[in-house]
């Protein structure tokens, strides 16, 4: 199975294929050996892919570079296929799960059933941070693994308060390592790798893209048991997390505020629509209880 990994992430940096192609070829082929013996032609009508697609995929599986750079990827981070025992479960159960993550840190974090995603607005009102430090120590204490995505505003407050409290913390990104967004947040990348955990379905060198951040956001919940909104505008990009909670389904939680912030209008109509309020930590902390024995 060792051998199938590096091919698999291999086949996932070629250019012409999709997580779903690559699906198909597991399906045919898991251990992904035959997939190297075909020419264009024949990966063309295999996997009906066009021969423009398949020639690019082609020149990938035969690209030393390419491998050379994939093996000091695989040296310089963990690199975690889905084919691989520490890959989280609850991670796997979801639609279209990531094939491959790259992660620096603390890799057993992965394993560790306890997370909640906390979520909300780039641009948080002034009563956002007081509100997220009362709930969120005591999930801290309570050895809850804090998940975002390490962008401005509310991410990084979850994340701090995370490292304040000597907790638990994983940072899911929308580009490489080696291009960290926004820039600012370099030290903080740092400090978590350091602390906690960091991890990306984009390979080191992949700079994000606009469209990788609704994309990643699939695994901000799917890892996790349940997510928590602080702040949403109505219409926010945080509801494309919340309605992949849903769709995998995981718990939401969505804290109240003032009718006076246009910052508070998302997480009201997400409790009107079913989603659970939080009014102190217990609201969540009961349910990670009877999450905890699920699981056992």
């Amino acid at each position: 199975m060792e051998f199938a990994q590096k091919r698999l992430v291999h086949i996932s940096q070629c250019r012409g294929v999709t997580r779903k192609f690559i699906r198909k070829m597991i399906a045919k082929d898991r251990t992904l050996r035959i997939v190297y013996e075909k020419s264009p032609k024949l990966l063309s009508s295999s996997f009906s892919i066009s021969l423009q697609q398949a020639q690019l995929f082609y020149q990938d599986l035969h690209n030393d570079y390419l491998v050379h750079n994939i093996n000091h990827q695989m040296k310089s981070y963990h690199v975690v296929t889905i084919f691989d025992p520490i890959y989280p479960q609850l991670l796997k159960s979801i639609p279209d799960a990531p094939l491959v993550l790259y992660a620096i840190g603390n890799i057993s974090l992965l394993q560790q059933h306890s997370k909640i995603s906390v979520i909300g607005t780039r641009n948080p009102t002034k009563e956002a941070y007081p509100k997220m430090k009362v709930i969120l120590e005591p999930l801290i204490k309570n050895k809850l693994v804090i998940v975002s995505g390490m962008a401005r505003g509310i991410d990084r407050y979850a994340h701090q308060l995370a490292l304040q409290y000597n907790g638990w913390t994983i940072a899911v990104l929308g580009g490489g390592f080696q291009h960290i967004y926004p820039k600012e947040h370099v030290a903080l990348f740092q400090q978590i790798a350091r602390k906690g955990l960091v991890i990306s379905e984009y390979p080191p060198y992949q700079r994000p893209k606009k469209y990788h951040f609704p994309e990643r956001n699939r695994i901000l919940s799917g890892i996790c048991f349940g997510t928590l909104v602080i702040e949403a505008k109505q219409s926010s990009g945080t509801l494309i997390t919340v309605n992949h909670a849903l769709d995998q389904g995981r718990e939401v939680y969505a804290m109240p505020g003032s009718p006076l912030y246009p910052e508070t209008r998302g997480c009201h109509e997400m409790i009107q629509d079913g989603a659970k309020i939080v009014l102190d930590a217990n609201d969540i902390l009961e349910d990670h209880v009877k999450w905890a024995q699920w699981v056992k």
